[in-house]
């Protein structure tokens, strides 16, 4: 029994002796507290600053912005306040010169009224050709006062009605070589004075047979030089003279 009490009070006080170990804190000197805490006021008071330079950074980015916007918004209202700016267009004096000068335009068939014979024809422009010409037919020569001239007849009311007989001076002859036929054809050339719309010509007109084609009167390069340009394009532009108005 001693010997179990005696075991007891060992074991006891041994564990007494551990538990103030455990709790003993070692003291700590005046400086050396001193010291830390002043080392934990610098590191937080230098963390503040920083945040407070950020922010500041950022707060004076915000304000530049927000200026900018309302010094645009300033500029807009005051432009819708003044009156619309009228933009002025300068309009030459004079226009560019046409690149066709005074001619006129002609298309690829118009109606050509001819004084002489009193009616129009429907009549081809061809700057392929280099005369003009027209249909006559039972074209016969003769002379007149020691002078050439020519009896024909021409269709002047169309192929279905009887052809009118006239008879005109010779101003001279022309050969014409077809490019089918080796031979030349020996022409007589007559004067005429055509209109076209409101513009009135003199020009010479070759006497043939064009029953075979599709119109009685062509009018070739000689007639347009200097005066009138074609248009392919268009034909009739000049409408038809009305031969009651011609003169």
């Amino acid at each position: 029994m001693l010997k179990r009490t005696t075991t007891l009070l060992i074991a006891t006080g041994l564990v007494g002796c551990a538990a103030n170990k455990a709790n003993q804190i070692e003291p700590v000197d005046a400086q050396t507290l001193n010291a830390s805490l002043a080392q934990q006021q610098d590191q937080l008071v230098t963390l503040i600053n920083t945040n407070q330079e950020t922010q500041a950074q950022a707060l004076t980015a915000l304000n530049q912005k927000v200026e900018q916007l309302s010094a645009d918004m300033t500029k807009m209202a005051a432009r819708k306040a003044q009156p619309a700016e009228k933009m002025v267009v300068q309009v030459p004096v004079e226009c560019d010169p046409s690149p066709i000068g005074d001619k006129f335009v002609l298309g690829a068939v118009e109606n050509v009224y001819i004084d002489e014979y009193k009616t129009s024809f429907e009549t081809r422009i061809d700057t392929g050709a280099e005369s003009s010409s027209l249909d006559a037919q039972n074209i016969i020569l003769f002379e007149r006062d020691g002078k050439q001239w020519v009896r024909f007849d021409v269709f002047t009311n169309g192929a279905d009605q009887p052809a009118q007989t006239f008879e005109s001076k010779v101003e001279r002859f022309v050969r014409i070589k077809q490019e089918a036929d080796e031979n030349s054809d020996r022409r007589p050339v007559i004067h005429a004075h055509l209109q076209i719309g409101k513009y009135k010509a003199e020009t010479d007109l070759n006497l043939t047979d064009r029953s075979h084609l599709d119109y009685q009167l062509l009018l070739g390069r000689k007639f347009m030089q200097d005066i009138a340009v074609v248009d392919v394009g268009q034909s009739f532009i000049h409408g038809k003279v009305n031969p009651s108005v011609a003169k």
